[in-house]
């Protein structure tokens, strides 16, 4: 018997944008949540930019990394038509998110106070850059942003010399993350009770979130910056050596947290084993150093055998084209490709398993407004309403051809 999916019913109006939200709101659609992309006539912003200028067909692929599984409905919010339709689906939805600026929703006529006089028990999300208020709200907030002002690319990299930021948008995907779960929790209050929540999130506390352990070890050992300088091979300023990536003779390899003596054994190191009496944090470059030079000229199928023979931790950088073709991703069914006119996506599905599968990939709006007339008629409106609200361009409907999961 084939089970509901985990969150039928829930429904959800997404005024997102960028990558936080948006893909925040794809978790929730992945789940089974009926969640409704509001965006402008022309589109959302993901729908113009894509990372690389990597466009399938037309279609932004950033657009395509984030808004799997939602309808599209595309009104002009600045007419007071185009938001009464708003307020109107809000009368029947459970949920609101957005991550617009503070003050954004509020000047249309959409903020948590106008939300509620409509809908009292609403669950209204919204995830800004720094927050709601204070010092930071109005500045802009973005990923590699996040990453400066909190610390990340410094602890990444070396501070003094070369921080690293990390190759993605790290704080962005756990920032839709944390949103997804308080629209969660908030949902389970609202069916315990019947009593609404107002969700805040910002990329700034996600950023810090994210460091979580890093911070709270910090912190509390009373530490200053030179506990983070260490030597280039070491992932972190936490960790005793080896922790950290090192060059052999044909690849790079990643030791996690191993036993010295047992990596000495596996590497016939002598110089390793002589460092048997040390402590490898308080003298993690001392360690790294040493262990460095032991692997420099190793091969990786001769290494692997020996390291697997003392069970070490390790594994061999894998660059993006290695990940498309490993057995474990394979297996784990992480990829799929989606096809987008005479070209093929490739997408990455939902990351949770339930009953052993990964949710369906049942709809892409790839037009804006795509379900526009389908989301109204809904509401009650009919055709020729809808058509006069098109001429009037309150709002836009649009049916790309040609496409199919």
């Amino acid at each position: 018997m084939t089970q509901a999916p985990l969150l039928e019913g829930l429904r959800v109006l997404s005024f997102c944008h960028y990558l936080q939200g948006p893909a925040a709101t794809q978790y929730l659609a992945d789940m089974g949540a009926d969640v409704i992309k509001v965006e402008p006539l022309s589109g959302a912003f993901e729908r113009h930019w894509s990372g690389g200028d990597t466009f399938v067909d037309g279609i932004s692929a950033f657009f395509l990394s984030g808004n799997r599984n939602k309808r599209s409905l595309a009104v002009d919010l600045k007419q007071s038509e185009g938001r009464d339709l708003i307020l109107r689906l809000i009368k029947r939805f459970d949920v609101v998110v957005e991550n617009y600026r503070p003050g954004v929703m509020e000047r249309l006529g959409l903020g948590y106070e106008d939300v509620r006089k409509v809908n009292p028990n609403i669950i209204y999300a919204s995830a800004t850059g720094f927050g709601a208020d204070g010092p930071m709200s109005e500045r802009p907030g973005q990923d590699l942003l996040i990453q400066v002002r909190v610390g990340l690319i410094a602890v990444t990299g070396n501070a003094e010399l070369a921080p690293t930021p990390v190759g993605c948008a790290a704080v962005d995907q756990h920032g839709a993350s944390l949103l997804a779960m308080g629209v969660l929790g908030a949902y389970v209050r609202l069916l315990k009770t019947g009593v609404g929540t107002r969700v805040e999130a910002s990329l700034l506390n996600a950023g810090i979130d994210l460091q979580a352990e890093a911070l709270t070890l910090y912190y509390s050992g009373q530490n200053n910056d030179e506990v983070m300088r260490r030597d280039p091979h070491l992932a972190t300023w936490f960790h005793q050596a080896p922790y950290g990536v090192y060059r052999i003779a044909d690849a790079f390899v990643a030791f996690s947290m191993s036993s010295p003596a047992a990596l000495a054994r596996a590497l016939g190191s002598d110089a390793l084993a002589a460092l048997s009496d040390r402590d490898p944090y308080t003298e993690r470059d001392l360690f790294a150093d040493t262990t460095a030079k032991a692997v420099a000229n190793r091969h990786y199928d001769e290494l692997s055998a020996a390291l697997d023979a003392e069970h070490i931790w390790y594994q061999r950088v894998q660059s993006y084209d290695d990940l498309r073709a490993d057995p474990q991703a394979v297996h784990n069914n992480v990829f799929c490709d989606f096809a987008v006119g005479d070209h093929t996506a490739t997408l990455v599905n939902h990351p949770l398993r339930y009953d052993g599968k990964a949710p369906n990939l049942t709809h892409l709006a790839l037009s804006p407004g795509e379900h526009t007339h389908e989301i109204l008629a809904e509401l009650g409106l009919t055709s020729t309403e809808i058509e006069r609200l098109a001429l009037r361009q309150v709002i836009h409907t649009r049916t790309r051809k040609g496409y199919a999961a």
